[in-house]
């Protein structure tokens, strides 16, 4: 039997795309929150798909998370022109 550790298997379940985007602190948070609501979206999807979720269930969970990364990226002040 093969062993697997954590770290693989949260590796495989929650994978991770690497940043190809200027590297600052506030880029790279919103882009691991922006992953994570893509992995989030995809799962409501799919149980809305397999008849576990319904439509509007689905929907209002989905509405929900981009409130949620919305409110991340006004905080973040991503997009906003800074004056130095």
């Amino acid at each position: 039997m093969v062993q697997i550790n954590q770290k693989d298997k949260d590796s495989f379940i929650y994978p991770r795309s690497r940043y190809y985007g200027e590297i600052k602190p506030e880029n790279l948070v919103f882009n691991a929150n922006l992953q994570e609501f893509a992995h989030k979206v995809s799962y409501i999807a799919n149980l809305e798909t397999g008849g576990k979720l319904s439509p509007d269930e689905a929907y209002e969970q989905i509405h929900m998370l981009w409130r949620k990364l919305k409110h991340s990226k006004n905080e973040l002040k991503i997009g906003i022109n800074k004056v130095n």
